[in-house]
C-alpha cells in the first residue's frame, strides 16, 4: 500500500471511530498546522469560528501542552468558557484529545462521539491511526506531489465541504 492509500485508509477508520467528527492538525508550527483536516458538522465549525472558541478551548490548550491522550470529560475543570458544553449542544458530547511529537514536530487532534465515551481499545486504535498520519506526513518535502496535493485537497474538502 502506498502512502496515499495508507492515509486514506487511516482517515476512513478515524471517520468510523468518531461519528461526531474530528479535527486533526498535523505538524503545527507556532499556531498553524501544515494540514488541518476537520469533519465536524458545519454548524459547529461556524459557531466555533464565529465565537473565537479556539482561544479558550481546553482541548486545544491540552494539545499544545501535553503528549498522549485525555478524554474530554477530564478537561471540564479547565473549561471556564464552557466550550465543551457548547460542543455537546452541537452533538460533540464525548471525545478524546491526542497530541504527538516526533523529531520536533507536533500534531494534535480531537475525536468526538455523540453517544458515549470512547473505550480504551477505541482510543488505542485511534491513536495508532493518528500517529500513522503524523508519521506519513512528517516530511512534506519528501511526499510525492500527488500525495501532497491529495492532502491539500482533503484539508480543504473536509474543512469546507
Amino acid at each position: 500500500m502506498d502512502a496515499q492509500e495508507r492515509i486514506s485508509a487511516a482517515l476512513g477508520r478515524l471517520h468510523a471511530a468518531s461519528p461526531a467528527g474530528f479535527a486533526i492538525a498535523l505538524h503545527v508550527r507556532f499556531t498553524a498546522p501544515r494540514y488541518l483536516l476537520q469533519s465536524y458538522a458545519k454548524d459547529w465549525l461556524d459557531t466555533y469560528s464565529r465565537l473565537g472558541l479556539v482561544l479558550n478551548d481546553p482541548v486545544v490548550r491540552w494539545g499544545f501542552a501535553n503528549t498522549g491522550w485525555a478524554r474530554w470529560s477530564t478537561l471540564a475543570a479547565q473549561d471556564d468558557a464552557g466550550v465543551l458544553d457548547l460542543a455537546a449542544e452541537h452533538g460533540l458530547a464525548h471525545g478524546v484529545v491526542m497530541a504527538h511529537v516526533r523529531d520536533g514536530s507536533r500534531s494534535m487532534a480531537g475525536f468526538a462521539r455523540p453517544d458515549r465515551e470512547l473505550t480504551d481499545a477505541e482510543i488505542a486504535a485511534i491513536s495508532a491511526d493518528f500517529t500513522e498520519l503524523h508519521d506519513l506526513t512528517q516530511g512534506a518535502e519528501t511526499l510525492s506531489p500527488r500525495v501532497h496535493e491529495t492532502l491539500r485537497q482533503m484539508s480543504v474538502f473536509l474543512t469546507h465541504g
